[in-house]
């Protein structure tokens, strides 16, 4: 009997995880740039923790288990929970607190092309700050990381809990059924303005209030969107939510990505911590899997966590779908192995010679890998080959004695001899 991998998970292979490290390792770079440090969390935690406010649609999401002492768990669902509790368990550390994390999480949900059951997210958060500049430099840090990755035609969708609940509060509506509400009009992207009005009617709101609502919630464009909403401005919570949006498009313009900012009325973000701005960033692909990123304000989580009234914004990126859109783009031009050379031995007797190049190499930092098989010349070549090991090294009795060793360039066929210090020079990390 075969055992494969639990649906919604995968295994990754070499050549996979190559691409993979590159994405991650690129988009660390950049949050390292912007001044965020790593903090790391348990990648479970007590129900209790998980459930306080992420809404029933997250719970049953949530893959929840007992350890051997009864004590109920669940594997995270995101990144932000368990920081949160960090910083309610540690009040000294010196604000703001910018944190990253590029880490699995896990949710129990339908299988699709960019959304498995466990996938990577990289988040950064800003805590401390109460300005609007703290979503400005979360928002350029995403975007510089999507530039880095060779990103170009994108857009950033933002909104802000409080214009929502003004609407609501203008349609009339229950605030009990707030968060209700906003889930299902979060979905008007996925299934459509009928089906939303559809669900909607489910839950007891009367259809001249759903023409209402949609009405305004279709509202999409630049900043000037915001001028048109003449009627929430006389709602206080909507008024202060258009005037942070105003904020985060004033300091976009200082971080240099204002061309891409547009407001949408309808985008709400499934979880219910959000209490300000929100931002969700889609790519334009031949294949759409929906936003590669997203997050907003949550100034009330670290207290109801237990820790002192603490404001906090972030926004994480989801690594599965950026690397698909990379992949149907042809976007990832990457070596399939991080392997540099591969030191062939043209017979036994050169093994040993073979073995003291490939561990001066790599005291140089040069990955690199010898035959371990006992093969030929020629077979030593082709599965260097077939690694996509872009050079190797011949090491023969000629080469020992003469101290030149052919360094061969597998992509290009050619080949020269060179001295063990000429190679180092060439294959050494820049």
């Amino acid at each position: 009997m075969k055992f494969q991998p639990p649906k919604g998970t995968r295994d990754f292979l070499p050549e996979e995880m190559v691409r993979r490290e590159y994405v991650i390792e690129t988009i660390k770079r950049i949050f390292v740039a912007y001044g965020f440090d790593e903090i790391q969390t348990p990648v479970f935690e007590k129900w209790e923790l998980l459930t306080k406010k992420c809404g029933e649609d997250i719970k049953q999401q949530i893959f929840e288990f007992e350890d051997k002492a009864g004590r109920k768990l669940g594997l995270r669902f995101d990144l932000t929970v368990g920081m949160a509790r960090v910083i309610a368990n540690n009040p000294q550390l010196p604000k703001p607190v910018k944190r990253y994390c590029i880490a699995p999480v896990w949710r129990y949900e339908e299988v699709t092309a960019g959304r498995k059951r466990e996938f990577y997210q990289a988040d950064i958060d800003i805590v401390g700050s109460k300005s609007m500049e703290a979503e400005a430099e979360c928002i350029a840090c995403a975007v510089d990381c999507l530039k880095a990755l060779g990103f170009e035609d994108f857009k950033i969708y933002i909104n802000n809990r409080k214009i929502l609940d003004g609407i609501l509060k203008f349609v009339s509506i229950s605030e009990k059924k707030n968060l209700e509400i906003f889930r299902i009009i979060d979905k008007l992207e996925k299934i459509g303005k009928e089906n939303v009005e559809k669900e909607l009617e489910k839950i007891g709101i009367k259809k001249e209030k759903i023409k209402k609502l949609m009405k305004i919630i279709s509202f999409k464009g630049k900043q000037e969107i915001l001028e048109r909403l003449e009627e929430l401005k006389k709602i206080k919570i909507a008024e202060e939510g258009i005037k942070e949006l105003k904020e985060i498009y004033k300091f976009s313009k200082f971080y240099g990505f204002s061309n891409f900012l547009f407001v949408n009325l309808s985008l709400a973000r499934g979880l219910d911590y959000y209490t300000g701005p929100i931002f969700e960033i889609v790519a334009k692909a031949k294949k759409q899997v929906g936003s590669i990123a997203g997050g907003g304000r949550y100034d009330n989580l670290i207290e109801l966590l237990g820790g002192r009234p603490t404001p906090a914004t972030g926004i994480s990126l989801g690594i599965e779908r950026i690397i698909e859109i990379m992949k149907t783009e042809r976007m990832l031009d990457l070596p399939r192995t991080k392997v540099k050379v591969f030191v062939a031995n043209v017979n036994e007797k050169m093994k040993e010679k073979a073995v003291e190049v490939a561990q001066k190499l790599r005291k140089e930092g040069i990955p690199c890998q010898t035959d371990l098989m006992g093969r030929n010349l020629k077979k030593q070549l082709e599965f260097a080959n077939s690694l996509g090991v872009p050079f190797c090294i011949i090491v023969g009795e000629k080469e020992v004695k003469e101290n030149k060793f052919k360094l061969k360039n597998m992509k290009e066929k050619t080949e020269e001899s060179l001295s063990l210090e000429e190679i180092i020079k060439i294959l050494k990390p820049k």
